[in-house]
């Protein structure tokens, strides 16, 4: 029998052994999937949107036990651990209400009523998902996949063994049919095979560039579509008419939301040289406020890292940034405990030639640079090889609105930073990934668009 740890990053400690599955249990679950498929795109969608309803009342019903779960398997504080939960529990809601809408034929042309596009489901999606967000990751996905009337077959983080599991049972309890969602404990190389397989027909990805790439070359070398999310280094731009106070007061929690390890995070703080100082010390101000330790306790903002792994990458880019002359502001860094915890950090008189501007830095570590003009904010801001995301500060909304078109992300926040919701889509471009999840445009990407012509 083969197992992967449940391990508490708070403590180091295992929660608990997952036995993984069998090759001949997932063919068993891949065969499921395809035969449930049949039925499920023919369930009317009234039907479908009373079960998606059901699911969010779970979810909001029990978000204190499954926050509860999260904090205890990867370290999320409870504080954003049960309003992930919550916020899940929305954007079934936006589905429910909005998929009949979504799934209606449309005219091909004004008057063109002999000319039809409809919109139709692919099949079982593969899902392979991470661990920083673990019930939101997966059914930002699953929620638009099952409302068009695909199936799901999950390959969770091994990190995150029991929210994986926990997840397929509120599927079933909210009275989903067994085979709409199932969830595989397997490795990454197993994950892989199935995309070959011809009960898969598409390829939901969130991770790292490099696992994207692999996911993109088979899936494209199978003919499968395929979905990428692999990250950002997302820029926040402070110009020199901003709000100060307010751009720092919002930064912090920009940066440093889920112990700085999210995809969609304010992760290189470009600000005009006028207001530098000012926005520097109120930012380093707002970050030592910070508490720092037990995730559960409901007043704590950072928690500990997800594993020694990720803060060994953290520590090796800002060793990188420092011999290249940044400044430790705030020196933060490892600690000393049970658990993976490692204080936040804050980097002033950084360059643009370090690792924290040229890599995603996944941990809780905020690096400055300054810059003279707006466009040199906008050069340096587009100067990566991400594209998620990215937040403008300026309180001239033109002006604000003229960089933000000029900034290559999926998404700009003006004034404020950027959050994934159910009705905007959500992606990037670049090596941030491709297509689209939530909003009606994320609800297409796994419909077939048939065009259909009455003669």
């Amino acid at each position: 029998m083969t197992t992967i740890s449940s391990i508490n990053p708070t403590t180091s400690t295992v929660i608990s052994e997952v036995e993984m599955h069998t090759n001949e249990q997932v063919s068993r679950m891949l065969k499921k999937s395809a035969q449930t498929f049949e039925e499920w795109k023919r369930t009317d969608v009234s039907e479908r949107n009373e079960l998606l309803k059901n699911f969010a009342e779970l979810l909001r019903k029990n978000k204190e036990e499954y926050g509860k779960l999260i904090t205890t398997e990867m370290g999320k504080v409870m504080k954003q651990a049960v309003p992930e939960v919550a916020k899940c529990a929305s954007m079934f809601d936006y589905f429910a209400d909005n998929a009949e809408k979504m799934l209606e034929p449309e005219p091909a042309e004004e008057g063109a009523c002999d000319q039809m596009i409809h919109y139709e489901p692919m099949g079982a999606v593969l899902a392979i998902k991470p661990w920083n967000f673990p019930f939101w990751q997966v059914l930002s996905a699953a929620a638009h996949v099952l409302a068009g009337g695909n199936v799901m077959l999950l390959k969770h983080s091994s990190y995150v063994p029991l929210c994986a599991l926990e997840i397929e049972n509120i599927f079933l309890e909210a009275g989903f049919p067994e085979g709409v969602f199932q969830t595989m404990i397997v490795d990454g190389k197993t994950a892989s095979s199935l995309i070959s397989r011809d009960e898969v027909k598409a390829v939901s990805f969130t991770g790292g560039h490099d696992a994207g790439q692999k996911v993109a070359e088979l899936a494209a070398h199978n003919m499968k579509k395929f979905v990428l999310e692999l990250g950002g280094s997302d820029p926040f731009i402070v110009l020199d008419d901003a709000n100060v106070e307010m751009a720092a007061k919002v930064a912090v929690p920009s940066r440093f939301i889920n112990t700085g390890q999210t995809c969609i995070a304010a992760k290189r703080f470009i600000v005009m040289e006028e207001v530098a100082e000012k926005f520097t010390e109120k930012f380093a101000e707002g970050t030592l406020n910070l508490k720092i330790g037990d995730p559960m306790d409901p007043e704590t903002d950072i928690g500990p890292m997800v594993r020694n792994e990720q803060m060994l990458v953290l520590e090796d880019q800002v060793k990188d940034a420092i011999s290249k002359g940044a400044n430790p502001l705030i020196p933060g860094g490892r600690m000393a405990s049970q658990g993976f915890m490692y204080s936040p950090t804050v980097l002033s008189g950084v360059t643009r030639d370090m690792k924290v501007m040229t890599e995603e830095t996944f941990g809780p570590v905020a690096p400055i640079i300054t810059v003279k003009t707006e466009d040199e904010a906008i050069e340096l801001a587009n100067d990566s090889e991400f594209g998620l995301g990215a937040s403008v500060w300026s309180q001239e909304r033109d002006r604000a609105m003229r960089v933000a078109s000029e900034l290559e992300t999926g998404m700009v926040g003006v004034n404020s930073f950027c959050t994934p919701q159910a009705c905007l889509p959500f992606g990037g471009v670049k090596k941030s990934g491709m297509g689209r999840e939530l909003s009606r445009h994320g609800f297409l990407e796994f419909m077939n668009i048939k065009a259909v012509k009455l003669m």
